[in-house]
């Protein structure tokens, strides 16, 4: 799997970059020349990774550990890659880490998840596309989620703002499609992330952090997808099952969607 330097290099910024899906990006993006800015909270677990990626692929990378969360992340993040050509933006940042109740919950934890979700994005987006546009060439994948299709429970926040990322993506598609710059919305179903395992171990759907959930889509298959799909936006489903439900929705109402959504996962959680 490589990527070539002529169209997308010679940088890329991958932000959610730590492990799970963004690492695995950042490992295929780096087998393909392009140089890599990792983006994430953890200072030492981001070294650790880039370090392997420097040794293994002699690109160069850099490291940007930041909250997603604070209200100055995007200028520090532009901060960080002033003067460097990103060609590739890849925006895999803010999975769920509650599935609870939006009562259940503080009012800042669903406030954190637009910031992170929506708001960093769309300004990331909007500071570096300029420069994909006058190159004549550039990627920008945001990855979407199945929760966002329709309102669930235990995760309003979550699938709503996952609900903009699609359509964000979408509409910059739309605005961008003639301009040599490639964007697709990267909608996600169960995906085999470190995440996702300490979820269902937690909730006892796994017996420990080493087993792999039932029906995850594993990290590689995810970019595979992306990346044999650039050119295919604005929205690529990865995996039958993302693609099945796209399908099914589409065939119902969004009365009828909504309360198909609340009783699968509903009984998905034994309730």
């Amino acid at each position: 799997m490589t990527i070539g330097l002529g169209k997308y290099g010679p940088w890329a910024l991958i932000v959610g970059a730590s492990d799970g899906v963004g690492a695995a990006f950042a490992e295929a993006l780096a087998s393909g020349g392009l140089n890599v800015v990792l983006v994430a909270r953890r200072q030492a677990l981001l070294d650790e990774v880039a370090a392997g990626i420097a040794a293994r692929h002699g690109v160069q990378t850099r490291t940007v550990a930041v909250d997603l969360v604070s209200p100055d992340a995007s200028d520090r993040l532009l901060a960080a890659v002033e003067g460097l050509a990103i060609g590739f933006l890849l925006y895999c940042a803010g999975a769920d880490p509650d599935f609870k109740p939006f009562l259940a919950n503080n009012i800042s934890a669903a406030e954190a998840m637009v910031q992170r979700n929506c708001v960093v994005p769309m300004q990331l987006c909007h500071a570096l596309a300029p420069h994909m546009v006058d190159r004549g060439a550039g990627a920008i994948v945001i990855l979407g989620s199945g929760a966002g299709f329709v309102g669930g429970p235990n995760m309003v926040a979550y699938g709503a703002s996952k609900a903009f990322d699609m359509v964000f993506a979408e509409a910059l598609w739309s605005e961008l499609r003639h301009t040599g710059v490639d964007v697709i919305g990267l909608i996600l179903g169960k995906t085999d992330t470190p995440a996702l395992r300490r979820l269902e171990f937690e909730r006892g759907q796994i017996v420990s952090t080493a087993e792999t959930p039932a029906g995850a889509v594993p990290v590689e298959q995810v970019v595979a997808a992306a990346l044999s799909n650039l050119t295919s936006g604005p929205t690529v489903y990865v995996g039958e099952q993302v693609a099945g439900m796209a399908q099914l929705l589409a065939s119902q109402g969004r009365n009828e969607s909504a309360a198909f959504m609340a009783q699968a996962i509903t009984a998905a959680m034994g309730k």
